[in-house]
């Protein structure tokens, strides 16, 4: 087993089992999808020996960190790392930088009998890595999927591989809606994840990509800079679908899947539906929201009372109509002479699966 490792690709792309030996406040600030934290020192010693640096030098932080961590502390973190390693055997580690800290870990567990891969430059090059990929990954050609507010945008991605899940990776669907009642992922996390299934892609042969419409922000995450500026000059296929399945798909999104969501419970349905159109007060008005959230307390009660989530409908069409609908079109304005194909579901399907662009390069 090499002792470091520069594979960068590999590691990212091959979803290698990480070891993130960081505190844990640096791994909740930013990490990869397949990284555990196993941390050498908690966050308050990480401070003693970051404040014992500035004011004594490395020889006295390094004496001060083998104080910290030893004895029976000692043996007790390194039988976690052996635990994980040992259901993670391909597993190679990290620090920040690569250095002391991921460098002591390693010499332990050579000592224990247990020689494990570290990554050179740790977190850090990792993450470096990613921010190139999003830089550069994104330079060839790339298509835009556009349409109305619930024309099941997002299913219909899931239908070609040039496909990025923004709104999956962002972990919120993109409106006032779209929050999961959840916290979503770091903005660090979120660039991460889109990075990875990037670099996949490529990996995979796929050159070309295609993206939701999103605008600079999905929920909390922002998009990166770069590729929501090249999304603003890519081609844009729009997805075209009639009004009452909208309405249907909304009903389905938001009220069907969210109430699995909560595990059947109604209250926490109705408090998330209603938060939703909270936000919207300012646009819709003090009559237009009280008018649409009474629509919507009276669908729920028809759903407690056993007569399905049909009754939602009403607030549904209403919104879409007055609402979302309009907002779209005065947005769609600008981008008219950027769409390339415009059609029903099958449609776009169809054409895109023949074009060159979405063809694997092996």
């Amino acid at each position: 087993m090499p002792e470091l490792t520069v594979d960068y690709d590999r590691l990212l792309g091959d979803d290698v089992p990480l070891l993130d030996l960081r505190a844990p406040v640096e791994f909740i600030e930013g990490a990869f999808p397949h990284a555990s934290n196993l941390p050498l020192m908690s966050d308050e010693e990480r401070t003693l020996v970051g404040t014992c640096y500035k004011q004594q030098g490395q020889a006295a932080a390094i004496e001060l960190g083998h104080q910290l961590v030893a004895g029976e502390l000692r043996e007790q973190r390194l039988q976690g790392w052996l635990n994980w390693l040992e259901q993670n055997p391909t597993a190679v580690i990290y620090c920040f930088r690569g250095g002391l800290r991921s460098q002591t870990v390693q010499q332990w567990l050579q000592d224990a009998g247990r020689p494990v891969t570290r990554v050179e430059g740790g977190y850090k090059a990792l993450r470096r890595h990613l921010l190139q990929e999003i830089e550069t990954g994104f330079e060839q050609p790339g298509f835009v999927l556009s349409g109305l507010t619930g024309s099941g945008k997002t299913d219909w991605l899931a239908r070609t591989p040039l496909a990025l899940d923004l709104e999956g990776y962002a972990h919120h669907r993109g409106s006032s809606f779209g929050h999961w009642g959840e916290p979503q992922p770091t903005p660090i996390d979120f660039e991460n994840r889109l990075a990875i299934a990037r670099l996949k892609q490529r990996r995979a042969g796929i050159g070309s990509w295609l993206v939701e419409d999103e605008s600079a922000m999905i929920g909390r995450c922002p998009l990166p800079k770069s590729l929501y500026q090249r999304m603003q000059h890519t081609p844009i296929l729009l997805l075209e679908v009639p009004f009452e399945q909208r309405v249907r798909q909304i009903q389905h999104d938001y009220v069907d899947v969210m109430q699995r969501h909560f595990n059947g419970d109604m209250e926490r349905l109705e408090a998330y539906l209603q938060d939703s159109l909270k936000r919207l007060y300012k646009r819709l008005g003090d009559q237009d929201w009280r008018r649409l959230s009474q629509q919507m307390t009276d669908a729920i009660r028809q759903q407690q009372e056993g007569f399905g989530s049909d009754g939602h409908q009403e607030w549904i069409a209403e919104l879409l109509g007055r609402y979302y609908d309009p907002i779209y079109r005065r947005h769609q304005v600008d981008k008219e002479d950027r769409i390339i194909k415009r059609g029903e579901a099958e449609e776009l399907a169809e054409w895109l699966a023949n074009r060159p662009e979405a063809q694997t390069a092996y």
